[in-house]
């Protein structure tokens, strides 16, 4: 757990803000918003769960309310946000490579095709629950192998579903991209989680 993140301590929130997850990305970004917050990994079995068979916003949303609803058992005094995010190619869904082979391989197949990013959050607090979920389309540009591995070998994108970095030289890859949040595409929608968290009661 990490404790005391954000970076306005003064703030007055209406319960305390737990981030369900231990991604370095998804805490850079909920530090963007100024509130205080901690970090509790939700240690829920993923794999398992992506065994069962269900669509890709199915799966992202259930991801994201499992992660909010373990933490909210142990601090059923706070506001707990659970998020997930799926890659989807035609209704495959891709994870993390976590080698470059695999690495490689994705993006061979995601090469000259349009895609889907798919990020669920799921808000639980003492009085109520809220989900929605975030789509961003994305058109990768035709790449060669050697480009690829050329990619690959400099980003290091081995803990990105879908092999690429898009806040560093994984930008490179795309022809376009259609979004309503840039922010959804690193794994946590920001501009409709404040509009969330502001309706709670917490201060802009």
């Amino acid at each position: 757990m990490l404790k005391n993140m954000g970076k306005n301590k003064s703030l007055k929130n209406p319960y305390p803000l737990i981030l369900a997850s231990t991604s370095k990305y998804r805490g850079a970004l909920l530090t963007q918003l100024g509130w205080e917050f901690e970090m509790m990994g939700p240690g829920v079995d993923e794999e398992k769960i992506k065994q069962e068979n269900h669509s890709p916003s199915e799966l992202s949303l259930l991801l994201s309310k499992y992660k909010a609803e373990a933490v909210f058992v142990i601090r059923p005094d706070a506001c707990v946000i659970g998020s997930d995010q799926v890659l989807s190619l035609d209704g495959q869904i891709f994870g993390k490579p976590k080698t470059i082979e695999k690495a490689t391989e994705q993006i061979s197949l995601l090469q000259g095709k349009t895609h889907e990013l798919i990020t669920a959050v799921t808000l639980i607090y003492p009085k109520g629950h809220i989900s929605f979920v975030n789509r961003t389309r994305l058109k990768m540009r035709p790449l060669n192998l050697s480009q690829i591995h050329s990619y690959v070998k400099e980003d290091l994108p081995l803990d990105c579903a879908g092999s690429y970095k898009l806040e560093s030289k994984g930008i490179k890859l795309f022809e376009e991209i259609e979004m309503n949040d840039h922010t959804s595409i690193i794994g946590l929608p920001l501009i409709e989680l404040t509009t969330h968290l502001l309706n709670l009661g917490y201060s802009l």
